[in-house]
């Protein structure tokens, strides 16, 4: 009986991720004690419930002519690499503890920043990346209080 439980709860942790590969990158670790982000992850039950949701937006985008790739959710695995480049290059974000998530030409810039007028840089910063539609900014300034984003277990 524990063997076979054992088995289920490995399947059952198998089950649990990403299945759709969204792109998650940390962008920059230079801020200590900002609460690690977690990457997404779904059960089996929400990916069900979601992956019409994703098919369907996913096209949407090509069969209305504003996206050159059959998918919005093909660019994320370019566009995330991106926005690593963009920060490493910006030079004045090395105090700052980031992580990226692409999902359908989406941006979600999550975790912590020194100083406030970070956060607009990083916004225009992104902004101007090929393919991004638009970005979402989940920061905070410095490293105490709740943060916005799901924390790493």
């Amino acid at each position: 009986m524990a063997v076979l439980l054992a088995c289920a709860c490995q399947a059952h942790a198998q089950q649990d991720g990403d299945s759709f590969h969204d792109p998650f990158l940390q962008l920059t670790q230079g801020l200590p004690g900002c609460p690690v982000a977690s990457p997404p992850s779904y059960t089996e039950q929400e990916l069900r419930d979601i992956a019409h949701d994703r098919a369907q937006r996913g096209v949407s985008c090509w069969l209305d002519g504003r996206c050159r790739l059959p998918g919005a959710y093909q660019y994320d695995a370019e566009i995330i690499p991106r926005v690593a480049r963009a920060v490493e290059h910006a030079g004045n974000l090395a105090d700052t503890s980031l992580w990226a998530l692409g999902q359908r030409r989406h941006v979600w810039l999550v975790g912590c920043v020194s100083r406030q007028e970070q956060i607009r840089q990083l916004e225009t910063l992104v902004r101007r990346i090929d393919d991004v539609e638009d970005v979402h900014l989940q920061v905070i300034v410095g490293t105490q209080g709740r943060v916005p984003y799901k924390v790493a277990q």
